[in-house]
């Protein structure tokens, strides 16, 4: 589907005074996310480019770029801030990037609820709802860079999924905007459950442009550090955590082989202790300390988000979740790869001491504690030492198929290999209506044939 010069020369004629930028090494660098993060994915995705990068300032110039792509039938691939892990924002298939960046308004904040623009940065609108006391119900590890539109078309859950579930779950969006890929574009508005037509759909059936997201009180979470002799007592900790109700925010486990990836924490995660990062609730601390004391743990660390930032220490938030990955390949590039395991439910503690056993040294672990369907859900995104494809799928078809965890591949780049496992009808119907042409982010999902795209 790359699109041919007379295409692209007619599609800027079309756009008019829309910014427009065909420079090889700024498209190409709007071409990248984090995939970078899979040696799969990176040998897959390193020679893939778009051809035209273009940064709508408002909706009316959104639909003017989404009427151009389809009247010349190019390629479109919406872009956030790339933070995403899974190659969602490569145009795999060249084309045109459009990069959301631009529409960043904050429209409402209300009580429970904001109503913002798709290229608003996560950390601008937590500061903005910050001042009317409250603060979001989650957000990702990249929050300082990632926009709130690539969160809702990418992701599924993070930093505050304990206690708010993942980003499906129940109020967390219920209003989602979205402009159609077509010659004379529409805004369709999606509200309750109709959102799931167009979240985590990886930006292939419909422009996001505006969208509510849950706010809750806001609360001065403690970022603290217990150390445990033993990761099996360390996970005990979260599990009882959780299970009593402790006012948390985020409880993740991380074995004392991550320490050294650690560098800025080396007086409070030293490598012959296994960590639990948490945020906790200021009037929970007391029992919090008294449970880390009753399992013979330390507190090595507690202090508010100022105090921590202040003595240039890292925040739980990026100790956690994917961040671990970033932080050992930052040390270790082309060492390491990852995977996102979702374990059994009800959890099984000694589910996790049979893997560390078989797997060793190969994988190292860390283990999140979350809400899903309303359930308790404990997730892990483990280390995996790089020994090639052969073995990646090896260790993904063992704990899928010996302990029955399901594995989130973070080496395929379609929505139904990397998370969903099957192709969700919903969001393919709502493609025919919003992009009846399939040219939003083509090959990102298996739902979409060739022959329905309309002629």
């Amino acid at each position: 589907m790359t699109a041919t010069a007379e295409q692209l020369a007619a599609f800027r004629a079309d756009i008019g005074n829309v910014r427009c930028i065909d420079e090889e090494k700024l498209v190409q660098a709007k071409s990248r996310d984090y995939y970078w993060y899979s040696p799969i994915l990176k040998e897959w995705l390193d020679h893939c480019s778009g051809q035209l990068l273009v940064r709508p300032r408002n909706e009316e110039e959104v639909k003017t770029v989404a009427g151009a792509a389809a009247r010349h039938r190019i390629a479109l691939t919406i872009r956030g801030g790339g933070t995403g892990n899974y190659g969602q924002c490569v145009p795999v298939e060249g084309g045109v990037i459009l990069e959301i960046t631009g529409l960043s308004a904050i429209r409402e904040i209300a009580e429970g609820r904001v109503v913002c623009e798709a290229g608003a940065r996560i950390g601008q609108v937590e500061n903005a709802v910050a001042e009317t006391g409250q603060m979001l119900s989650m957000f990702p590890s990249t929050k300082r860079i990632a926009t709130m539109g690539g969160f809702v078309a990418g992701g599924s859950g993070g930093i505050g999924s304990l206690r708010h579930g993942m980003l499906r779950d129940g109020q967390n969006i219920t209003y989602l905007r979205v402009v159609t890929v077509e010659e004379e574009p529409r805004v369709i508005e999606l509200h309750g459950r109709d959102i799931l037509k167009a979240q985590h759909a990886y930006g292939t059936n419909g422009i996001i442009t505006a969208m509510d997201y849950a706010l809750a009180p806001a609360t001065d979470w403690i970022h603290s550090i217990a150390l445990f002799d033993g990761y099996p007592t360390a996970l005990e900790f979260a599990i009882q955590a959780q299970a009593s109700g402790t006012d948390a925010y985020l409880i993740t486990v991380v074995d004392r082989r991550f320490a050294r990836f650690y560098r800025r924490l080396t007086e409070y995660f030293p490598v012959d202790r296994d960590a639990v990062f948490s945020m906790v609730a200021p009037d929970a601390m007391a029992g919090f300390r008294a449970r880390v004391a009753d399992l013979g743990g330390t507190v090595s660390l507690a202090g508010s988000h100022r105090e921590v930032e202040a003595a240039n220490l890292p925040p739980a938030w990026e100790c956690g979740w994917n961040h671990t990955t970033l932080q050992a390949l930052k040390l270790e590039p082309g060492a390491w790869s990852y995977l996102q395991v979702a374990y059994p439910r009800p959890f099984d503690p000694s589910l996790v001491a049979r893997q560390q056993e078989r797997y060793g040294e190969e994988l190292y672990f860390h283990h999140e504690m979350a809400r899903m369907d309303g359930e308790v859900q404990v997730f892990a995104l483990p280390l995996v030492s790089w020994r090639g494809r052969e073995r990646t799928y090896e260790i993904i078809k063992e704990m899928e198929e010996t302990d029955g965890c399901t594995i989130f591949d973070p080496h395929a780049i379609t929505i139904e290999d990397g998370g969903m496992k099957e192709i969700d009808a919903a969001q393919i119907e709502f493609k025919k209506e919003a992009d009846p042409h399939g040219l939003m982010n083509p090959g990102k999902t298996r739902g979409w044939l060739p022959g329905m795209a309309r002629a």
